[in-house]
């Protein structure tokens, strides 16, 4: 998809929960050329260490430059979290700085403060992106005065990720989780679902959590932030693109990212497999 005319958005995750990001930026900026890489073959980063969590992202962002991607755009709370600080300090310098990595922490984080009255936050996650308190840190130097308070929800992903959104054990494991973080202040007012897996559980959630709570999805979040980046630097811009062409990989079988990849991005999906 390289040409003269500059190179197209890369869109990296672990696996399918980017889609849900990608769908968002597509629809806001659907001038780009895009190409979306899955890591499936890897998943879930959720439970690996900061260093795995960190080599897969690294070697999966390479193989995006190398197919000519200006930018890359980490769709994923778990390499944003354990990774992307990492990259843009180690890798990134021995690159051109035309090169941009980001991630979807910051873009949810900034904005934060605008859907919170009482001051008061919840965060849904991975175990991992839990465990690197990175949506702390972020929201305290935003807002230093919101309280924070995060549940770990190791098997949210796996319900998503095997289409058992409407079984009873999803019902039993949303609950359970929006019923223990919940218990850690009465004064939650917004809830933010830090995993680009759970916008397909939000019925559920919803459900489950009282309806003065507003509930944080952050496609749409990331798109904006996307889109105010590259009004910023316009010699990033200008380096994209700009023909609509979508690229779908997968590191796991093809056949089954397509399957499973629709209900994701909620369109036909046509991938190939490709190896980092």
């Amino acid at each position: 998809m390289r040409n003269a005319n500059g190179g197209p958005i890369g869109i990296f995750d672990s696996g399918y929960g980017g889609l849900t990001v990608f769908k968002e930026i597509v629809k806001l900026l659907p001038q780009y050329d895009y190409i979306y890489l899955g890591d499936n073959a890897r998943v879930p980063y959720g439970t690996r260490t900061f260093e795995t969590v960190y080599q897969y992202t690294w070697q999966c962002t390479r193989t995006l430059f190398e197919m000519g991607c200006p930018l890359v755009v980490l769709a994923c709370n778990t390499a944003s979290a354990k990774a992307l600080r990492t990259i843009q300090m180690n890798n990134l310098p021995a690159y051109p700085e035309s090169k941009k990595v980001l991630g979807v922490i910051r873009p949810t984080t900034e904005r934060i403060g605008e859907f919170t009255k009482t001051r008061h936050v919840g965060i849904l996650a991975t175990p991992g992106t839990i465990k690197s308190e990175s949506y702390r840190i972020e929201i305290e130097r935003f807002f230093p005065d919101i309280s924070v308070y995060q549940e770990a929800c190791p098997m949210w992903v796996s319900l998503v990720e095997n289409n058992e959104m409407d079984t009873a054990g999803a019902a039993y494991f949303v609950k359970k989780h929006v019923d223990q973080l919940l218990k850690q202040s009465p004064y939650i007012d917004t809830i933010v679902l830090a995993c680009t897996h759970y916008p397909l559980l939000y019925p559920l959630i919803r459900k489950f959590t009282p309806p003065s709570i507003t509930i944080m999805e952050q496609g749409g979040l990331v798109a904006e932030s996307l889109k105010d980046y590259l009004n910023r630097h316009q010699e990033l811009d200008s380096s994209l693109s700009k023909g609509s062409h979508k690229k779908f990989f997968t590191t796991e079988n093809p056949t089954i990212f397509n399957e499973k990849g629709g209900i994701f991005y909620e369109k036909e999906v046509k991938s190939t497999q490709i190896f980092v």
